[in-house]
């Protein structure tokens, strides 16, 4: 399985990277057949009077089908966690489908 990580609005550090490639390596635990995961993290450009809004998605791609998530939030971390946990989520709701298929 490859991990495809690249930033938007913001330097991809070596901490981040690695970061998100411990959090999200794990992801084909829940499903035996990923082929691919495409992972993108950055500053929105909106809300600058809040604060800055950052953002995680996911893209994970199975036979037949790319599951996507996204989350944003006010922290980067608590975004790739967030992400994390709902990709959890579309793989099981796929492989739920996949069965009653």
């Amino acid at each position: 399985m490859k991990i495809n990580i690249k930033a938007t609005n913001m330097d991809l550090t070596e901490s981040i990277k690695n970061y998100a490639n411990e959090k999200l390596g794990g992801i084909d635990k829940y499903f035996d057949n990923i082929q691919q995961i495409d992972v993108e993290v950055g500053k929105t450009t909106k809300g600058q009077a809040k604060g800055d809004v950052f953002f995680a998605e996911i893209n994970v791609s199975v036979p037949g089908k790319l599951l996507r998530y996204r989350d944003e939030t006010d922290e980067l971390y608590k975004a790739i966690n967030a992400t994390k946990k709902g990709m959890q989520n579309e793989i099981k709701k796929y492989k739920e489908k996949m069965r009653t298929s």
